[in-house]
C-alpha cells in the first residue's frame, strides 16, 4: 500500500513538471531607456502566458522600488510550440506604453518584441 501512494505521488509530480510550459520562470530583461533592469515571473494564466515584474534593478545594480513591481507586464502570449508565442501584450514601463507582443525561446533566452504597426522593439531577456 506504502508503495503504491509513493508510487502516485511521483507520478503525480512527473505530470505536473511536463505540463508545465518551458518560458515559466525568472526571466532578467535587458535594461531599459533609463539603464533600469527587472526580473520578470513568467508563469500559465489559463491557456496563455502571463509575466509580472518582481524585481527592480538600477543601472549600477542596486535594487531600487519602483511603483511597477507587482504589475503584470507581459499576458495573453499564446504558445504555438516550438518556443514561439504569439498575440500578446506586453506594458514598457519606461515608455508607459502597451504594445502588441510576441516571444520566442531558445534555451535560456527569451527575445520579447512589442510592435506598433509594423515597427518592432526587441529584447533578449535570460533566465534568471
Amino acid at each position: 500500500m506504502k508503495t503504491t501512494i509513493l508510487a502516485a505521488a511521483a507520478l503525480l509530480m512527473t505530470a505536473g513538471a511536463a505540463l508545465a510550459d518551458p518560458a515559466e520562470g525568472r526571466w532578467r530583461t535587458q535594461p531599459d531607456d533609463n539603464g533600469n533592469y527587472g526580473v520578470i515571473q513568467m508563469s500559465m494564466c489559463g491557456d496563455t502566458l502571463c509575466g509580472t515584474l518582481i524585481e527592480s534593478y538600477n543601472g549600477s545594480g542596486a535594487a531600487m522600488q519602483s511603483a511597477n513591481n507587482g504589475r503584470q507586464i507581459v499576458w495573453d502570449m499564446e504558445p504555438r510550440g516550438n518556443g514561439q508565442y504569439r498575440d500578446g501584450q506586453i506594458y514598457a514601463p519606461d515608455r508607459d506604453q502597451t504594445y502588441r507582443s510576441r516571444m520566442d525561446l531558445a534555451g535560456d533566452q527569451l527575445t520579447v518584441a512589442g510592435c506598433v504597426l509594423f515597427i518592432c522593439r526587441d529584447q533578449t531577456w535570460t533566465r534568471d
